[in-house]
């Protein structure tokens, strides 16, 4: 038996034509639910067409080690024959490969865990920057709307935040460092990461949460960000382990200063939490949960605009409106959300208020950039 841990690859997914940067193997075994991986083609030589129509005819399945997942990851993202829908998949699967370890309430919660996992997600979300580079923040809900879903909402969840947040931040500020982006990637991607310590059945419970409930899930942000405080020392080459833990920790701060864990206003949150919060926001009342309907685009920017100066930023939230296509419909209905909506809450039906005159006074205009608020050198 071999002590490694394989996952298995598409045909299509397989660079040809170069060099491989990672080994192929194959299941030798014939014992149902018995493993014996055999290496067919070794890294660092080159892999034609022939090879693989040859392998194709003689095994069902290859597989490549995990230990060789950041390579096979990276080929995909370098690749002009794969499309980015493709690239992102597996990008999310191996991203929630590592929040589903740190999820698993069977496994002893260690920092050695967390750091793995950090780790793990540092890479999925440097090879997110690169993939999904030219897209805007429209293009971007277009391939998302393509992704599959999984059962555990929170990682869906997760994902696509990070690259909403990533994408924002480029919007934002054009001239984004690397850096910059791979924290707020990192910060939309573990921002609900104190939700391991909260109760499964109260995460998923879309019939609504006691005052009692509620107030346990208020806790999920300061749980997070002890978490990333246990971690400080440990070294992860520039990445600011205290500024993604800003983002987790203020992610749900208000503008007007009426959010929590401490009721943080304006400029006193974090800019990539405003930017995460945002994010949020926007995915959690356009991405359909198993439980709940979901709102248009228009609508969605309709409703967030209405918590504007409350719960949004309105500078970073006029640029992202700017950024997001949709049709507006004069005969729709306009609605605003409830001032108590939160994003963590599981909702079988989003608190929404019908109110006239859709998209009266809406301005979907011409993109206007940040200056003074986005400046600085260092976020």
């Amino acid at each position: 038996m071999s002590e490694k841990s394989f996952f298995s690859v598409n045909y299509d997914l397989i660079i040809r034509d170069t060099i491989l940067p990672y080994d192929l193997y194959v299941n030798s075994s014939s014992v149902e639910k018995k493993q014996k991986f055999v290496r067919i083609f070794a890294h660092d030589q080159e892999l034609n067409e022939e090879d693989l129509v040859d392998f194709k005819r003689k095994y069902l399945q290859l597989y490549v080690s995990e230990d060789q997942r950041k390579q096979y990851m990276k080929s995909l993202v370098n690749s002009d024959s794969v499309d980015d829908s493709k690239a992102v998949e597996f990008i999310k699967d191996s991203a929630i490969k590592h929040l589903s370890t740190v999820f698993d309430s069977t496994k002893e919660f260690t920092t050695d865990l967390l750091y793995e996992t950090i780790d793990g997600c540092k890479d999925a979300v440097e090879n997110m920057i690169d993939v999904i580079g030219e897209y805007n923040i429209d293009g971007l809900r277009a391939l998302i709307g393509d992704l599959s879903g999984h059962d555990f909402y929170t990682y869906d969840h997760s994902i696509n935040v990070s690259m909403y947040s990533i994408t924002i931040l480029r919007a934002l500020k054009p001239n984004a460092t690397r850096n910059e982006l791979l924290h707020v990637g990192l910060g939309g991607l573990l921002h609900d990461l104190g939700k391991i310590k909260i109760p499964t059945e109260i995460l998923n419970n879309p019939s609504g949460l006691t005052d009692e409930q509620y107030q346990v899930i208020k806790t999920h942000p300061e749980l997070g960000y002890e978490l990333m405080l246990e971690n400080e020392g440990m070294d992860f080459g520039d990445l600011d382990l205290l500024t993604i833990g800003r983002c987790i920790h203020e992610h749900h701060e208000n503008w007007d200063g009426t959010g929590y864990p401490i009721g943080k206003k304006e400029k006193e949150i974090h800019t990539l939490a405003r930017i995460v919060a945002i994010a949020d926001f926007f995915d959690a009342i356009t991405t359909k949960r198993a439980y709940s309907e979901v709102v248009t685009i228009s609508t969605g920017i309709a409703i967030m605009d209405k918590t504007v100066g409350k719960k949004l930023d309105p500078k970073i939230f006029k640029v992202f409106a700017a950024h997001v296509g949709s049709s507006k419909v004069e005969s729709a209905k306009e609605f605003k959300i409830a001032d108590s909506f939160d994003p963590s809450i599981p909702y079988a039906i989003l608190p929404l208020e019908e109110i006239e005159d859709m998209f009266k006074g809406e301005d979907f205009g011409k993109i206007r950039m940040l200056d003074d608020d986005m400046k600085e050198k260092k976020l």
